[in-house]
């Protein structure tokens, strides 16, 4: 009934695994690949363009398969591979035997549409993709309007960003552009800018995150830059009393983000 493939050889294949390796490949072709029932489901009710699904039917047997997807199945093309290929592909411990190749969103900046009286989360230089899947999973949960991502070190799409953000990568408003990009488009629609920063800062519970707001937070090692702090409306700095004077980026993204909730009735 659908095409098989038995060959970790196979062409299409080797690409595949070539996209799942390499930003430079996903850039290039503007394609990727989702692992997971989950991931998969969210990107499809987010409108990515999946092409192809390949499915390992000894780990997901095909009729179940059918029966998870069957709002979109005329949507893509379905294709069965062996155990060995999946193997090959399987980026995760925990399989589900199934594997998507989707088209990227561009993510840009211009075409980002925000609602009234927005709650923005940006995230400079991140570096790690386990924080940037936390970050989003952060605001997902928070139901915020937007995440930016200035200056990225990365691509939306690698694998430990989808893995590590469960998906969210898929259910958040993203895009990206540099530190000056974003500034220039928050200014211009008139958000207040409130960066994490440990200087010159007020604490974060003395402001008020009513209006459209965004929240800057940096990595834990550099912190926010310079051209950030100097163009954020109030700096805020979340008191702590322990031995060090730094949390997990996503920690803090969480405690100001819920806060800004709070302060808006959630």
């Amino acid at each position: 009934m659908y095409q098989k493939i038995e060959s970790p050889q196979n062409a299409a294949i080797k690409q595949l695994y070539q996209l799942r390796e390499k930003s430079r490949i996903r850039k290039k072709e503007g394609l990727f690949i989702i692992e997971g029932q989950q991931e998969i489901q969210l990107a499809l009710k987010a409108n990515y363009q999946i092409i192809k699904i390949y499915v390992c039917t000894s780990i997901l047997p095909i009729t179940k398969f059918e029966t998870i997807f069957s709002d979109w199945l005329s949507t893509f093309q379905i294709i069965e591979i062996s155990t060995e290929v999946y193997q090959k592909l399987a980026y995760r411990a925990s399989t589900e035997g199934i594997i998507a190749l989707s088209k990227a969103k561009k993510n840009a900046l211009k075409e980002l549409q925000l609602k009234s009286n927005p709650l923005i989360l940006v995230a400079e230089a991140p570096e790690k993709p386990g924080n940037i899947g936390a970050l989003l999973r952060t605001a997902d949960a928070a139901n915020i309007d937007a995440v930016l991502i200035a200056n990225p070190k990365t691509d939306l799409y690698n694998p430990n960003i989808i893995r590590s953000s469960v998906g969210c990568v898929f259910t958040n408003n993203v895009a990206t552009g540099s530190t000056t990009e974003i500034i220039t488009f928050l200014k211009e629609k008139e958000i207040q800018l409130y960066g994490a920063t440990l200087q010159s800062a007020t604490p974060y519970d003395q402001q008020n995150f009513k209006a459209p707001t965004a929240i800057i937070v940096g990595t834990e090692h550099e912190g926010l830059s310079k051209e950030w702090r100097m163009n954020t409306t109030k700096n805020i700095i979340i008191p702590m009393s322990g031995s060090v004077d730094s949390m997990n980026v996503s920690v803090a993204a969480g405690i100001l983000i819920f806060e800004a909730k709070r302060q808006r009735g959630f």
